[in-house]
């Protein structure tokens, strides 16, 4: 357990580091995001964002834990 919060706080910290290039990333923008602009409303729905990082995320997960 301690070891899977440690590596969690390493992939944290690395992700800080790079934040100015992770900042320029589709994410967000992607093809499937939901996006419905009114005079003075804006709703966002990131469906693709969510679906590929919630991917990327159980992969990662499922190879900490065989």
């Amino acid at each position: 357990m301690s070891r899977t919060l440690i590596i969690i706080g390493l992939l944290l910290v690395v992700a800080g580091v790079f934040w100015p290039w992770l900042g320029k990333l589709p994410l967000g923008q992607l093809p499937g995001d939901i996006v419905i602009r009114r005079e003075n409303l804006t709703l966002y729905f990131p469906i693709t964002t969510m679906l590929l990082i919630s991917l990327v995320l159980s992969f990662v997960l499922w190879w900490f834990h065989r």
